[in-house]
């Protein structure tokens, strides 16, 4: 078949009615079909369309000579008394008088059965005195229909021996659902169904009706007037957009800093195959590229890389709507909600298709089967979203994303192929994400930062933001930074930024000023130019690109701020020894210039004793031998006294040659320290040429 049709294959005219059956033929058929062999059924369905599909149905089993009597049980009022009733009352007085009153063959059509639902975990009184009713008379027929965005009792789900779900509209019927008047407003000489498609694939007939007759009201409409298709397309979007729906506008290229690995593999593995199902021309090459289009990513990194953002960037590229929850949102204490959440959730993404839902916080209730020890409604939360992944149609334009923090807590049975098919990792910016990053918002803000501030706030912020968590810097840090310097040009009337404004907005926290006595701080600047020397002496180490004394960075009276390692995927072992060596080089500069050590060595000491034990048990850097210890494996004491031991000789020999390096550049270390002293601060030239006089 080919992709576009002419205007003249199109209807002229169209009732709501004929378009229902066109579009539900198969899911009428079925219906009639089950009927007619005694059994009864329950339509998921809109409410709109609950009406038309009985009218279809009701006309077809009219046909035959043997058709049973057939009973409408919606609530109306039929007299004077019941006018003063609810519709509740009404409908249970009507469905008790059909079903005690029957001696013959009937149907009983239950349009609202929605309404004897559940009150989270109890019965309502109306669902207590329906379900007896509804067990009574096996000779009763039941035709039901159920909102899908309201929970029914599986007790009362259980009367119903066959079960049918009706959620948008097929392809291949849309042609069938537009007049020729319509699809002139959009082109005046050719219909492009699988353009429009995509728009409306999960609204139901009657709602098309409803957006597509709005069409033909158009100016455009009039013969030989073609509109713009892109902005009637965008139209219908919004209509079709329900609440808590967003229509994100964030520009992959334009809005998202650096990453170029991550948006390379976004558009060559979904967003450019989209594009081209889009420019496609026959039904057959389109069907087979939506059967490879993933259905699901995960994004996974540290907090604050800019997971959700990438999600929406993705939406915007796709023209997608896109909904976004939380993981703990969506649970509940009530029994069955949190299921009845997702199927919800699941039905909105695919009434404003092509979507993009984002389980934000994904480990929260999607955790490992086995490791969690909660409730168990989270391993029927995983079921149920596991079902609805594999419902999908292949032409339903809904796409999941899932954000989490730590990858390896999700349920492996999300991670397979098929579900959560790309698992795309979101790391700490490096300098160049960093740069990329600030820029943007540079722009945005309007901040007007120059190459050297851009470059100075790069070097800032490598390392860890957080040294207690062990968390880096994020994009999320470089937009407060930002945003506070915007702040700051707002109080003072000046966009003219220094190095001391950028250190000043990156302190988040409000805190009492740190003051410290000259004794104090020669004891900082002696261990930080103990860390800076070494780390300069040593081959396998990365350089300093900055030392403080001055209490700038939070949990820190000083820092030593290095170069980002340009290999850090294959790390040696000469180089983790290095590390080690950096690590003692404030330690044992105390022990050699002041004779005591003091409290600041302590974080230097869990960080090389964890430095070391990495390479002892994890990387067969040891005499120990070429083994790892694995988490589920209980090791005898033997062998951890042998770790210990094994360690104790790599820490004491990277403090011997710590010793000795600073020993033997002695003066070195003191002009260093006589320069922190007097200038709190070293960096770029100054920091460089203090470490190359008179003995680099």
């Amino acid at each position: 078949m080919r992709r576009t049709l002419p205007i003249e294959a199109l209807p002229i005219d169209l009732t709501v009615d004929q378009a229902v059956e066109a579009a539900c033929a198969e899911d009428i058929t079925f219906i009639e079909a089950r009927l007619r062999q005694g059994t009864s059924v329950l339509v998921d369905c809109d409410k709109e369309l609950a009406l038309h599909l009985y009218l279809a149905v009701r006309n077809r089993l009219r046909k035959a000579t043997d058709a049973p009597r057939i009973q409408l049980i919606d609530g109306r009022p039929r007299n004077d008394d019941e006018a003063a009733r609810t519709g509740l009352q009404n409908t249970l007085a009507h469905l008790t008088d059909a079903i005690r009153g029957s001696v013959e063959r009937m149907l009983l059509v239950l349009p609202h059965l929605d309404v004897l639902t559940t009150t989270h975990s109890a019965l309502t009184l109306e669902a207590r005195e329906v379900i007896p009713l509804l067990y009574e008379n096996p000779e009763v027929l039941l035709l039901g229909f159920r909102d899908p965005s309201f929970p029914l009792p599986l007790v009362i789900e259980q009367v119903f021996g066959a079960r049918r779900s009706v959620i948008g509209v097929p392809r291949e019927s849309l042609p069938r659902l537009v007049t020729r008047r319509e699809a002139q407003a959009i082109d005046p000489d050719r219909f492009d169904p699988f353009a429009l498609y995509k728009f409306v694939s999960g609204q139901n007939p009657v709602r098309c009706r409803k957006l597509f007759a709005q069409l033909a009201l158009r100016r455009e409409a009039m013969p030989g007037r073609g509109g713009t298709a892109a902005t009637i397309y965008r139209q219908i979007r919004q209509q079709t957009a329900g609440d808590g729906i967003e229509l994100p506008t964030v520009d992959l290229e334009k809005d998202v800093g650096g990453y170029e690995e991550v948006k390379a593999r976004l558009r060559e593995e979904l967003i450019e195959l989209v594009r081209r199902r889009d420019a496609l021309d026959t039904e057959e090459a389109i069907e087979q590229l939506e059967g490879l289009l993933p259905r699901g990513i995960i994004f996974h990194g540290p907090p604050g890389t800019g997971k959700t953002w990438f999600a929406k960037a993705l939406a915007t590229a796709l023209d997608a709507t896109i909904l976004v929850v939380s993981g703990p949102e969506l649970k509940s204490k009530w029994v069955g909600e949190s299921e009845h959440n997702l199927r919800r959730l699941f039905r909105q993404a695919r009434a404003a298709a092509p979507s993009v839902i984002v389980f934000d916080e994904l480990d929260a209730f999607a955790q490992r089967r086995g490791t969690y020890s909660g409730s168990g409604v989270e391993h029927s939360m995983v079921n149920q979203l596991l079902t609805e992944m594999d419902g999908f149609r292949k032409n339903e334009m809904v796409f999941v994303v899932g954000t989490t923090n730590f990858l390896e807590s999700v349920d492996g049975a999300l991670l397979r192929p098929g579900r959560f098919e790309f698992l795309i990792e979101i790391p700490a910016p490096d300098p160049a994400d960093r740069r990329a990053i600030i820029e943007i918002y540079s722009t945005k803000l309007a901040l007007g930062l120059t190459p050297a501030l851009v470059g100075h706030l790069v070097r800032r912020t490598e390392g860890l933001a957080d040294r207690q968590q062990g968390l880096p810097y994020t994009g999320d840090h470089l937009y407060a930074v930002c945003r506070a310097l915007k702040r700051q040009a707002l109080r003072t009337g000046s966009n003219v930024f220094t190095p001391d404004d950028i250190d000043r907005a990156l302190e988040r926290r409000s805190r009492r000023p740190v003051v410290v006595t000259d004794q104090e701080e020669h004891v900082i600047a002696v261990h930080e130019a103990g860390h800076a020397l070494l780390a300069t002496l040593l081959p396998g180490a990365t350089p300093p690109e900055r030392i403080s004394i001055s209490p700038d960075m939070e949990g820190a009276l000083g820092y030593v701020l290095r170069a980002a390692r340009a290999r850090p995927y294959a790390v040696t072992s000469a180089e983790m020894r290095a590390e080690i060596c950096v690590g003692l080089g404030g330690y044992v500069a105390e022990q050699l210039n002041l004779g005591d050590v003091s409290i600041g060595a302590y974080a230097d000491l869990k960080q090389v004793t964890s430095i070391a034990r990495a390479m002892v048990v994890d990387y067969g850097m040891s005499p120990v031998g070429v083994r790892a210890s694995l988490p589920d494996t209980r090791d005898s004491e033997a062998y951890l006294a042998r770790v210990d031991a094994a360690i104790d000789v790599l820490v004491n020999d990277e403090c011997a040659r710590a010793r000795a390096l600073l020993t033997a550049h002695a003066d070195l270390h003191a002009a260093l320290v006589a320069l922190l002293l007097e200038h709190k601060v070293l960096e770029g030239p100054a920091l460089k040429g203090a470490l190359e006089t008179p003995h680099g």
